[in-house]
């Protein structure tokens, strides 16, 4: 119909968020404020705590910002009672946190190992990008089943598809995560949980920007939108995800990426 607006079904949802604190998690979260939602704003970084609570007010929200640690399972489960004390339930959980620890498997230099990727490199991009996905998850979960249903969306990348010179750790969790998607899917679907994950492609966010300039004028070159994407493109994703737009999608791995697939 001409002149309709389109329901999202999101206004006062509680909306949790990890990775909050900057780039594609702050947008995240105060597109969420935009429809209203209460935010749980969690990072490990919470330096400009009053400024994102702020923020998440003057879009519109409520807001809860603490320093949450996903890769410490005990922390995240305080998290959440704190959360659901306050509120009463979760309806959304966007598994945003991510970091990098970029190195090669093996650089080989003049017939001998220059350097290689370490145990910590892996275990901690792990035990962020991927266990602490699952934390998220598992805590989560029991609340939502309990209130009837909720979503959980989850960020992979295209590196986690197609993998990435010298992101063996990274591309590794990105793949595991689109794992958990898919098997979540099926066991949750029965509790009306759906769950999906968003595959950023090169988004113009600090942890990005780490990327050499001759990489990143490459990727851009094959992509058919000619660009790097915003933290802004990626939180309209997640927005609509959660909205009852998709209300009958669950178990999908949808790019933002401005076409880069297609065009390496």
């Amino acid at each position: 119909m001409v002149g309709s607006t389109i329901e999202t079904g999101l206004r006062n949802k509680v909306v949790v968020v990890t990775g909050a604190a900057a780039g594609i998690g702050l947008a995240t979260a105060l597109r969420f404020a935009r429809e209203q939602c209460r935010i749980a704003a969690w990072d490990v970084k919470v330096g400009a705590q009053n400024d994102l609570e702020r923020q998440i007010r003057n879009a519109g929200g409520e807001s809860l910002v603490r320093k949450i640690d996903v890769a410490d399972a005990g922390n995240v489960e305080d998290g959440v009672r704190e959360v659901v004390g306050k509120w009463g339930r979760i309806d959304v959980l966007v598994n945003n946190a991510g970091i990098t620890r970029d190195a090669q498997l093996i650089r080989w230099k003049h017939g001998s190992i220059g350097e290689a990727m370490s145990d910590d490199a892996l275990d901690t991009v792990l035990s962020v990008n991927l266990k602490g996905v699952f934390h998220c998850a598992r805590a989560v979960v029991p609340h939502m089943i309990g209130t009837g249903g909720g979503v959980i969306l989850n960020a992979s990348s295209i590196v986690g598809v197609y993998g990435n010179f010298g992101q063996t750790n990274y591309a590794a969790a990105k793949a595991g995560v689109i794992a958990f998607t898919r098997t979540w899917s099926r066991e949750l679907g029965k509790h009306n949980i759906r769950v999906n994950a968003v595959a950023p492609g090169f988004i113009a966010t600090d942890m990005v920007r780490t990327i050499p300039e001759k990489v990143m004028q490459h990727m851009v070159a094959h992509t058919p939108l000619g660009r790097t994407g915003t933290a802004e493109d990626v939180a309209e994703a997640y927005a609509w995800l959660a909205s009852d737009a998709a209300s009958f999608i669950s178990g999908i791995v949808l790019p933002v990426d401005g076409g880069l697939v297609l065009g390496t």
